[in-house]
């Protein structure tokens, strides 16, 4: 069995988000996937099934759960269906509770994929401890349905700040127990302006094997609409400051959509022996 290792968000090896991708004619058994996930010890997996040319399901695991979402993922899946798999313009994924992805390439590469938002809500009640994750003052607090969103005064209190990872795993259990806005544990995600970018941020989900995201394209569709409102702005560009870093193109689309856009380099193409 075929699997591709691609770095999503970047034009150059060994930065943006790596991601494994995997083309199956039917669904591989669930602790099977999980096991391929764990293996590969990277942010996801992502699990490829094809309906027709243009139309393909997709799921995503980290090394320890399924997500529900996985920006970084889709875009390295896109890159390998337009590479090998597809002579479509356009493809679409079908995605469970998500409904429909549609994504498109540009003639130099970049791949856009049309989401819907995540808009996330400001929120003047949340738990103490939200606060105590990061040595850093919060100066606003918001929540979507992936994770809470702690906006920081400026870049560098982004770029400055060290998460408490055991504090954060403590947030998703209380959030899983008290909380009933969304069905998944939350993640955390640090936000701020910055001076060459519309905003930076970074995101932290050690609960979910992850402990900080190199680049989380779901993510930015809570994030970007964020700063559309705080900017007036529809057309934004975030980086996303981890140690390997990413580039993501956002633009507000009509239909609570958005698109996110990025580039993605191919690693290696390995070959799978399972039994």
């Amino acid at each position: 069995m075929k699997m591709y290792q691609v770095d999503a968000f970047t034009t150059a090896l060994f930065k943006g988000n790596p991601a494994a991708v995997i083309v199956v004619e039917d669904w591989l058994d669930d602790a099977l996937m999980q096991n391929i996930a764990l293996e590969n010890n990277l942010s996801e997996t992502a699990f490829v099934k094809p309906m027709d040319a243009e139309n393909f399901e997709i799921r995503w695991f980290s090394p320890t759960v399924e997500v529900d979402f996985c920006g970084h993922a889709t875009l390295a899946s896109s890159f390998v269906l337009f590479k090998d798999y597809t002579r479509a313009k356009t493809i679409h994924f079908h995605v469970k509770n998500l409904g429909l992805f549609i994504v498109t390439q540009d003639d130099d590469g970049k791949i856009r994929m049309n989401f819907p938002t995540r808009v996330p809500v400001l929120q003047d009640e949340f738990p103490a401890q939200l606060l105590d994750v990061i040595d850093q003052p919060v100066k606003e607090v918001y929540l979507n349905a992936q994770a809470y969103i702690l906006v920081l005064e400026s870049e560098q209190a982004v770029l400055a700040a060290q998460p408490d990872l055991a504090k954060i795993r403590q947030i998703a259990e209380l959030h899983q127990v008290s909380t009933a806005i969304t069905a998944t544990d939350l993640d955390v995600a640090l936000t701020a302006p910055s001076q060459d970018y519309d905003y930076i941020a970074r995101y932290f989900a050690p609960h979910k094997g992850i402990d900080e995201d190199p680049v989380t394209g779901s993510m930015h569709t809570g994030l970007a609409p964020l700063w559309a409102e705080k900017t007036g702005k529809t057309e934004l560009v975030a980086y996303q400051a981890s140690a390997r870093g990413g580039m993501l193109y956002c633009a507000l689309q009509a239909e609570q959509r958005i698109e996110i856009s990025g580039y993605a380099k191919l690693y290696l193409v390995a070959e799978l022996f399972l039994d």
